[in-house]
């Protein structure tokens, strides 16, 4: 079994296009295994894996890169203050940069 740094918990999110221009997704597998291995800590994470996409996929399904790479604000944003609302250490302000 692999063994997580607690500070890592939750914070890795691998993008890979299944069919990457340099088989980069064959690494990814690798780390995949480990990652779903690894306990106390679990990793927590999420590894996705674009259908036919190539290399330099950036985990939106629904467009092409070139189009899709335009909205990273929209498409990541929510996931980052997630996690931070998740993590926030106690009695952190989590209102007051919200508008």
């Amino acid at each position: 079994m692999g063994q997580a740094r607690a500070e890592l918990a939750g914070k890795i999110h691998i993008y890979v296009g299944a069919d990457d221009t340099y088989f980069l997704n064959d690494a990814v597998y690798r780390m995949e295994d480990f990652l779903n291995a690894t306990k106390n800590p679990a990793y927590g994470g999420e590894v996705t894996y674009g259908p036919r996409a190539e290399h330099c996929w950036n985990g939106d399904p629904t467009l092409a890169n070139a189009y899709s790479r335009l909205h990273y604000d929209t498409q990541y944003l929510p996931k980052i203050l997630d996690q931070i609302q998740k993590t926030a250490p106690k009695g952190a302000d989590l209102t007051g940069w919200r508008y």
